[in-house]
């Protein structure tokens, strides 16, 4: 991958070409933007003020809305900031941050999924272990394990895609993304698209191993449990987790596990999706989906108002005295 390492200026086309619909765009990302960070940050502090919530669990989907946070941060600020601008120019040195950190906190994100099935596969499948092996120290270990791989494959793909010459155009999508920016390199390709590709594959592919075992097991040991209503509860606990799972990888694997050649613009919607949507949707599906989160967050609105009406009750009380 030697070659001239021109350090050129990148050109973001953008969601839309038509100036009619970027207004409207802005205002409806701009929303969602706002959505998302109010509710990961919600879950985080819900978690943090909830002793009910303090479980390997909770710990685990703490991070998990932080790197939504922080990938949906990586993104949408520049994506609005374009709609509204005419000037569509990011820097060599700019977007290639932008992508390290993208594809750090989406794949960190990836093996957090992983570890979330793994904890209810224990939680189900072997109860009576389970503050044994899921201790403390074993979710810091596995936090920080995540971070590691995340990071190691964050930098390599990024030296994959940025370690040729840029010579010829210099347009891509609304960000910048793995494959759209590979594009770009005049130098050959092959051995980078290959050695990006394993590693994706590495990590994509070993979430999903362990995902499926643990699920696998879930179910034999549910399908045993002689109660129907603890099959139940069982499978309910776990919804949430896959609809996340599906969601994640379902748009993942449609974006990045195929051969380069065959990307089409379609894939600009399914990265939206990815990148603005599923951050958003992830404090909803564990939340109203989740008896436990529900339950947390009405106790902590009735402590608030609780709080609020005693603060009011003594301002009034204090004032009536003041009148006398």
């Amino acid at each position: 991958m030697g070659g001239n390492h021109t350090q050129i200026d990148f050109i973001l086309l953008g969601i839309t070409d038509s100036p009619c619909l970027q207004t409207p765009l802005f205002v409806l990302f701009l929303l969602i933007y706002i959505v998302t960070q109010v509710g990961n940050v919600g879950i985080i502090i819900l978690v943090r003020v909830s002793p009910s919530l303090h479980t390997p669990m909770y710990f685990f989907l703490t991070h998990f809305a932080f790197t939504d946070i922080c990938y949906s941060t990586v993104i949408s600020p520049r994506m609005l900031a374009d709609l509204l601008s005419e000037d569509k120019t990011i820097s060599f040195t700019g977007c290639m941050m932008q992508l390290l950190t993208f594809a750090f906190f989406a794949i960190s994100e990836c093996h957090l999924l992983a570890m979330m099935a793994y904890d209810r596969h224990i939680a189900i499948c072997h109860p009576l272990l389970y503050v044994t092996i899921i201790s403390s120290r074993v979710c810091w270990q596995l936090v920080a394990s995540s971070y590691l791989f995340a990071f190691l494959t964050a930098i390599t793909c990024t030296w994959c895609t940025f370690g040729g010459s840029f010579c010829g155009p210099n347009s891509t999508d609304h960000f910048c993304e793995l494959f759209p920016v590979l594009k770009l390199v005049c130098s050959d390709t092959h051995s980078s698209e290959m050695l990006i590709f394993a590693f994706i594959t590495f990590n994509a592919v070993g979430a999903i191993v362990v995902i499926f075992l643990s699920y696998m097991s879930i179910i034999h040991t549910v399908l045993r449990m002689c109660s129907a209503q603890r099959r139940a509860r069982a499978f309910h606990t776990c919804a949430s987790h896959l609809m996340a799972v599906s969601m994640y990888f379902g748009t993942g694997f449609f974006m990045y596990l195929q051969p380069p050649s065959s990307h089409r613009s379609l894939d600009k919607v399914a990265s939206i999706f990815y990148a603005v949507l599923i951050p958003m949707l992830n404090p909803f599906i564990y939340s109203l989906r989740n008896r436990v989160v529900m339950g947390s967050l009405v106790k902590c609105g009735r402590r608030i108002f609780s709080c609020w009406q005693h603060r009011s009750f003594l301002s009034s009380r204090t004032r009536t005295v003041h009148l006398k």
